[in-house]
């Protein structure tokens, strides 16, 4: 099974890499388009497991262990067959 896991800031948490990619953005010409830009990072991931319960019950431990720093992001799972 595959597992796709998006991690990303949570709301409140200021977001310097998204404010400079918004700036950047807005200088080239896409200040009437972009409202917000949030920076986060996608992990995939091929798993040894029997059905989605358990693929995402052991996706979530790896988050919640080491993947995201459940302080300041969240993360969102995706599982695949």
């Amino acid at each position: 099974m595959k597992a796709i896991i998006n991690i990303g800031l949570k709301k409140g948490v200021l977001d310097s890499a998204g404010k400079a990619a918004h700036h950047t953005l807005d200088t080239v010409g896409f200040k009437e388009v972009v409202k917000d830009v949030r920076i986060g990072k996608q992990i995939v991931m091929e798993l040894n497991c029997t059905n989605e319960s358990e693929a995402r019950e052991e996706a979530t431990k790896m988050c919640e262990q080491l993947l995201a720093n459940t302080v300041i992001e969240d993360y969102d799972i995706l599982i695949e067959a």
